[in-house]
């Protein structure tokens, strides 16, 4: 999932333990500035799938090849990976409000300009501004969320996985509709709804509070990656994001050529209305049940044997479609899941945890889109490149084994750290 949104969809869990108590959500009864941000980030988590159902029409009528097609993910993923290191550091200094209004901006300017565009390289290159803007409107909106609602931070949880969940279902339905008409459709309808979402709120977020502001270091993230269990999990989540993206990004290619945008809209729809799902209701299920490296060490196996089940019968295309819908089972469990753990392996402010993280996994989420087009190039299958997605989730799966020692903490099973060798690497001047 391309975007930080499970890295923020995460830690909502915790968050929702220490301060939404007995308190009694009212989820309907929100300040204005709440939906306004609220809806932004329904249209933000809609841009995660939004791309698939037009990959085979952009490769058209661009003339461009599948690997050029698959580094429109890269562009993305990578920027807003690289992003996500400074975006705590940007925040934390002009305030939550100014860097989600940048964040809006910039997505308009450039999903406009990629749908101007007439070349696919011209495209890569405005989805790459694209994943900047995401960066720092999703880095910022949970938080933005969270100050503002009435009714305790459990209402205002419970409305942003509800944004999660629209966004990451309705996205590739919408991109499929509108692609159906032309493949700049999605493009303009992005930036048409962004443009709604940075008018509401410019005139209804109030202004920061600057007094509360906390400057974080700008070399903050880098150096989060010193905690062992941080880095265990970011290594792990690496490896499973190429099995994630080879999934999201491999299919629409791997499905016959018969397959219409709104045909891949409505593949990829079930598939996020399964990831919706899991991450909300499932993920908690079993962390309730078992602990949080047993959870990974079930699902990540089970998410392998699916994309090796897809390359098998990749000629198949019910089965395949079926592999798309279970697999996006599994991945809402595994992003929740995960990024509970970043939230719990160190004493480090959430945002730097989830800065240092992203990152990592936003790498793999890059590889994977390109090297599937090129294996498929190199050996003319459509199956090889799910087999390697599978053996990828298997070595995360490996690494959580490995590395369990280092991960007691997220189980629960080890005293923090002193808090203020965390506020060290985490606050202060910037470095």
């Amino acid at each position: 999932m391309t975007n930080d949104t499970h890295t923020q969809h995460g830690s909502t869990h915790h968050g929702g333990a220490h301060h939404g108590g007995a308190e009694k959500p009212h989820i309907l009864k929100q300040p204005k500035q709440v939906w306004a941000v609220a809806f932004a980030c329904v249209i933000a988590f809609m841009g995660i799938g939004l791309v698939d159902p037009i990959l085979p029409a952009i490769a058209k009528d661009l003339q461009a090849t599948e690997t050029q097609t698959e580094l429109l993910f890269t562009s993305y993923l990578l920027i807003t990976g690289i992003a996500m290191l400074v975006t705590s550091f940007i925040s934390s200094r002009i305030g939550a409000r100014a860097t989600l209004l940048i964040g809006l901006g910039l997505i308009v300017v450039f999903a406009a300009l990629a749908a101007l565009s007439g070349s696919v390289d011209a495209v890569i290159g405005f989805r790459a501004g694209w994943g900047l803007g995401n960066a720092l409107f999703i880095s910022t909106a949970l938080a933005t969320i969270v100050g503002a609602a009435s009714g305790g931070s459990s209402a205002a949880i419970i409305l942003y996985e509800a944004a999660l969940g629209l966004g990451i279902a309705v996205g590739p339905l919408v991109g499929g509709l509108l692609g159906s008409i032309a493949w700049q459709g999605p493009f303009f309808g992005v930036a048409v709804l962004m443009a709604i979402a940075f008018i509401a709120i410019t005139v209804l977020l109030g202004k920061d509070d600057k007094a509360s502001r906390q400057p974080t270091k700008l070399s903050a993230p880098l150096r989060a990656l010193r905690d062992p269990g941080l880095l265990t999990l970011a290594i792990a989540a690496l490896f499973y994001n190429i099995g994630f993206f080879t999934l999201l990004a491999w299919t629409p290619f791997a499905l016959p050529k018969t397959f219409t945008p709104l045909d891949l809209g409505v593949t990829f729809f079930g598939w996020g209305l399964a990831v919706a799902v899991s991450s909300v209701w499932l993920a908690p299920l079993l962390t309730a049940r078992v602990r949080r490296t047993t959870a990974l060490a079930i699902a990540l196996p089970l998410l392998a044997l699916t994309l090796i089940v897809a390359g098998v019968f990749a000629a198949i295309p019910t089965v395949l479609v079926v592999c798309v819908i279970v697999g996006g089972l599994f991945l809402g469990v595994l992003n929740t899941v995960l990024t509970e753990s970043v939230m719990e392996a160190t004493d480090l402010p959430r945002s730097v945890a989830s800065s240092s993280y992203s990152a990592v996994r936003f790498v793999g989420g890059a590889i994977a889109p390109p090297l599937a087009a090129l294996i498929k190039a190199l050996t003319g299958s459509v199956g090889i490149p799910f087999y390697v997605g599978g053996v990828s989730v298997l070595v995360a799966t490996i690494v959580i084994l490995a590395r369990r020692s280092a991960l007691a903490r997220v189980d629960g099973e080890a005293e923090p750290p002193a808090i203020t060798e965390a506020d060290a690497i985490g606050l202060g001047d910037a470095a």
